[in-house]
């Protein structure tokens, strides 16, 4: 049942044109092609990434985040609670107001301090800047090599035909494939326990679209697509990088440059010059298939959350052009602000803590009845 349902899923008339098939991306006189087992090679890749990454953020990006001055807030800690904290791990990390209310009766807190203990709590678990830092220093190591690794590749090949399925994979081609498919499957590894869902949607459609490219070689237009990914985004990354380390000036001037680089390639070049050629060119040759409206609805999702992307860069533009402050990167999670009240209230309820079980602000004088802190 299972061989059957293989054949099927994988069908030719599914994945290719009319009169093609699998059975043409076989290597032949001196000709490889890319092979679907090929892609696992891109799981050790990402694990290998993994590692990397820990080494290369305490050996490099921790020295260059203290000679660029980055300095990490102190925060205000939530005292310990068991009750909120179950809580806080199982239930919610953001209480409604009745659940504060609530929790404030079974702990002897105001219902007000019970908000910033959560707030205070949630801000615990959110990356230092210092963590951010070496991220984004990591990721903009990664893209810049890879933006001329990609730019290498071209001058390797011809794209003129973009949407061809039997041309021959060169070595340049297998190796800036595996590096890239490996790369993002790390970055959706470290990503999964986010809350931003946009951006993980962003790397699994770049995932599924880059790995259906080379099972069905789509290897010229998958080149182009993450070119023109990296082409911006380690200008990205350079401007949070200046960002957390608090050079104004410098951030803002790389982010306009960025917000430049990316309209041109992402609402101009992949659209206009890769979509477009995706959609049309193959019609000309080639009568519809499921292959080809599965392949380029992944690029109308990817050049969709380019438009959102885009909205939050302009969003981002607007404020800081006019003041000149500094840019803050809208899809990161944004720390909440500590006020002198917080942190008078986080010192009240150590000092409940130390004293013993509270309610109301009275101790408890039957040990029955009492509640926990």
């Amino acid at each position: 049942m299972l061989s059957r349902l293989s054949e099927l899923l994988w069908a030719d008339w599914i994945w290719f044109p009319e009169g093609h098939g699998w059975a043409d991306l076989k290597d032949h006189d001196d000709k490889v092609f890319p092979k679907p087992l090929d892609l696992w090679a891109t799981v050790p890749i990402a694990l290998c990434f993994l590692v990397v990454r820990q080494i290369f953020e305490r050996a490099v990006a921790t020295p260059l985040a203290s000679l660029l001055g980055v300095r990490d807030k102190k925060r205000v800690c939530a005292p310990p609670n068991p009750l909120l904290e179950a809580y806080f791990c199982s239930t919610s990390k953001h209480p409604t107001q009745s659940s504060a209310e609530s929790l404030s009766k079974q702990t002897g807190c105001s219902a007000q301090y019970v908000q910033r203990w959560f707030r205070q709590r949630r801000n615990q678990d959110r990356p230092s800047k210092l963590k951010k830092f070496r991220e984004a220093s990591w990721r903009f190591t990664f893209y810049l090599l890879a933006f001329f690794a990609g730019l290498a590749v071209l001058l390797d090949v011809s794209t003129l035909f973009l949407t061809l399925f039997f041309q021959p994979l060169l070595p340049s081609q297998y190796w800036y494939y595996m590096i890239e498919l490996g790369f993002y499957l790390s970055l959706l590894f470290s990503v999964a326990s986010d809350d931003f869902k946009e951006q993980i949607i962003h790397h699994v459609a770049t995932i599924v679209l880059i790995g259906f490219s080379w099972l069905v070689n789509y290897i010229r237009a998958g080149t182009l697509i993450m070119l023109v990914h990296d082409a911006s985004d380690y200008l990205m990354e350079s401007a949070k990088m200046f960002n957390y380390a608090g050079w104004r000036k410098t951030c803002n001037f790389i982010f306009t440059l960025f917000a430049v680089v990316f309209i041109i390639t992402r609402l101009g070049i992949l659209p206009f010059w890769i979509i477009y050629t995706t959609c049309v060119y193959p019609l000309s040759l080639y009568s519809t298939f499921f292959g080809f409206y599965f392949f380029n609805g992944l690029m109308f999702i990817l050049q969709a959350l380019h438009i959102f992307w885009a909205g939050l860069i302009l969003r981002m533009v607007i404020k800081f052009l006019p003041g000149n402050d500094i840019v803050e990167d809208e899809r990161s999670d944004k720390e909440e602000t500590e006020s002198d009240e917080d942190e008078g209230d986080a010192r009240e309820l150590k000092g409940k803590s130390k004293n013993g079980h509270m309610q109301n602000g009275h101790a408890q004088l039957n040990n029955n009845h009492r509640k926990m802190d």
